[in-house]
């Protein structure tokens, strides 16, 4: 082996017992979207007692961070999510990625200096719906950097997801209470409003094209069966190939909401809850590295090479990705047939299984890296390029 990478394998394995604790312990104290306080502080902490430079929350997001090591020219970036959902706790696994990029970065800084590189580690909140990463994005936090990873846990093992544009918006209807028996005729019933429009998006349906999708919950739907309902709201998210598709997309559901309001004399209005998130393009190169070194460590990525369909997800990792070389696999751990966003995988994320992907996903990544440092091709083109 490539005595940098047996030098890293052998930092992880050090460190792995803390690395495991930190997942754990993520994984028992679930924050969501931009309430990561506890999280965030732990996986920095990992790292600065590890030697990194950490500056804490950086722009202007209060539980984002970004944490350097070495200081050569060619600087790649490794992104902590840690957030969780609301309800099911770490049902996408985050505490692995958390966990896994510390690991990463810990190796990484061992050999930095004498490879050329600069790890940087970019803490990043609310991908679940809050485009943290693209916050960073927009603000400066990946200037300068040729390549970004992340590995993502997963029921299979897979190089890379379909990765849907999403928009994130809440729908608010507003009518008039009214005594829904003794004058209903009174009131404008807000509720109605939502459910013509839910009737209109489900019509709509069958004339979707492939790759466009629309979910929604009603989060608030009224306060008691007798008063007719004057504020419903609901959540919801439009999904597309690509951010030209969803354009197209997103103004034809939006028609359904308009059409509930006239027919029922409500108004209604929309509030975006995140920047959109785009369509993802994996930088090949880095993509092919990572799977010669996950194979190394024994994963096989037979679905790939059957061509079987990609699964559908979407991330804020990929708005990086259209700016800054970037992989995003996936990584199985044991769910006994629970997907992401259940609570069945919620509970695999602690397992024994979801220890190993710490590991795994860790050495992995830092191996990858290191490919991009020794090899003079890819090194030369990811330093080529304007960050």
């Amino acid at each position: 082996m490539d005595p940098a990478k047996g030098a890293t394998e052998r930092v992880v394995e050090d460190h792995l017992v803390r690395l495991i604790e930190l997942s754990h312990a993520i994984h028992s104290h679930p924050e969501t979207a931009f309430e990561e306080t506890r999280s965030a502080a732990a996986v920095a902490g990992i790292l600065s007692d590890g030697g990194f430079t950490v500056e804490t929350a950086v722009c202007d997001l209060p539980t984002a961070f970004s944490a350097d090591a070495g200081s050569g020219p060619l600087v790649v970036a490794i992104c902590a999510e840690y957030d969780a959902l609301p309800g099911v706790g770490h049902a996408c696994g985050h505490n692995i990625i958390a966990a896994s990029a510390a690991g990463a970065a810990l190796a990484l800084a061992r050999v930095a200096d004498e490879l050329g590189i600069t790890v940087r580690v970019l803490g990043t909140p609310a991908e679940e719906g809050g485009g943290g990463k693209i916050l960073l994005l927009e603000r400066g936090a990946f200037d300068g950097v040729h390549a970004a990873m992340m590995v993502h846990p997963w029921p299979t093992e897979r190089l890379a997801a379909t990765c849907l544009a999403v928009s994130h918006f809440d729908v608010h209807f507003s009518g008039k209470q009214a005594h829904a028996s003794a004058a209903p005729w009174e009131g404008i019933n807000a509720l109605d409003a939502m459910t013509v429009s839910q009737v209109g998006i489900g019509l709509l349906r069958q004339h979707l094209r492939p790759g466009d999708q629309v979910h929604g919950v009603i989060t608030e739907g009224g306060s008691a069966a007798n008063v007719v309902p004057a504020s419903v709201t609901g959540r919801f998210m439009c999904r597309a190939l690509s951010l030209a598709d969803l354009g197209v997309l997103e103004p034809r559901v939006q028609a359904c909401f308009h059409a509930g309001a006239q027919a029922t004399g409500s108004s209604v209005s929309f509030e975006d809850l995140s920047p959109v998130y785009s369509h993802m393009e994996s930088d090949p190169d880095l993509l092919a590295a990572y799977r010669s070194n996950a194979e190394h460590l024994g994963r096989r990525f037979d679905l790939d090479d059957e061509a079987r369909p990609r699964p559908t997800l979407s991330t804020d990792m990929a708005n990086v990705s259209l700016t800054v070389p970037t992989i995003h696999p996936l990584m199985a751990i044991e769910s006994r047939g629970a997907v992401n966003h259940q609570p069945e995988f919620a509970a695999a994320c602690v397992t024994a299984s979801a220890d190993l992907a710490v590991h795994d996903a860790a050495v992995a990544m830092a191996w990858t890296a290191i490919d991009a440092a020794v090899n003079t091709s890819l090194r030369d083109r990811l330093l080529s390029r304007t960050a």
